[in-house]
């Protein structure tokens, strides 16, 4: 078997929803949107995660997942791309979501033997290290032998399905409505795509609706999800 096919398998592996990410316990800011009826059908999803991929994933998730990935095995300079998104991740439940996503991903990792990843978790265990949902991507995944390009996809295709999925847990999204969800955003994602992410380019983010709701979800009384 080839090596493209083989890492395009791992990046099947790893979208999937089956993997077991701990992602399926965090809705991003949705349930507090749902709640208070802010959103309310198909059209307003798309746009949601659309605005998620653009002023999010794009300008900081996909940033530091791309550092990380060129850092290869300076571990040190991967624990100072995390400690920065550590700082630009302003929501308490935000924060936390990614560092448990974060944690779950490293965990299995470490379990099945790739490659830093029993390393870097005993950082983050000794709290030297946050360990942010992209910046454990980044390192993981290129162990795996995904491309820079793939681990991307990859990282694009877990937030919407993690965000459809919450949708559909929630009982505000049908199967086939999540699919055509799903089909309109891959275009979204390969238009971004289109850009690279250079060496220098800074991380931000400015998603101020999802912020605002994860942080309302803090103190809410209706809580379904962690975040």
């Amino acid at each position: 078997m080839t090596t493209s096919a083989l890492a395009m398998l791992s990046m099947m592996q790893f979208g999937d929803s089956q993997f077991p990410s701990g992602s399926f316990a965090f809705s991003n800011g949705l349930e507090t949107l749902f709640n208070d009826n802010k959103i309310k059908g198909p059209e307003q999803i798309y746009d949601l995660i659309t605005v998620q991929l653009k002023g999010r994933w794009n300008s900081l998730d996909r940033v530091a997942l791309c550092h990380v990935y060129r850092q290869a095995e300076n571990l040190d300079a991967i624990n100072a791309i995390d400690n920065e998104v550590e700082a630009l991740s302003l929501s308490a439940g935000l924060r936390t979501g990614s560092k448990r996503n974060g944690a779950a991903l490293l965990g299995i990792h470490a379990r099945l033997g790739t490659t830093l990843s029993a390393e870097y978790r005993q950082r983050v265990m000794e709290k030297k290290a946050p360990g942010h949902i992209p910046v454990v991507q980044g390192l993981v995944f290129r162990q795996c032998g995904l491309t820079e390009l793939q681990a991307q996809i990859a990282s694009a295709h877990g937030l919407c399905n993690d965000m459809l999925g919450a949708c559909m847990r929630l009982g505000k999204l049908g199967h086939i409505h999540a699919q055509l969800i799903r089909q309109k955003l891959s275009s979204v994602i390969a238009t971004l795509l289109e850009q690279p992410v250079s060496d220098d380019q800074l991380m931000h983010s400015y998603v101020p609706l999802t912020e605002i709701a994860a942080m309302r979800h803090e103190v809410s009384a209706q809580r379904l999800f962690a975040n």
